[in-house]
């Protein structure tokens, strides 16, 4: 019970720091492609 306890810890901190990692790189994208529109107008 403790190994499955600290498997599913485990799980969530990969989880939440490539949850972090997806915002992080969508936010970036949506900043460039928001950038090529101004430029472009």
């Amino acid at each position: 019970m403790e190994a499955i306890h600290s498997g599913y810890k485990g799980l969530s901190l990969i989880w939440s720091l490539n949850w972090d990692r997806i915002l992080y790189v969508a936010t970036i994208l949506l900043a460039l492609s928001f950038g090529a529109f101004i430029g472009s107008m």
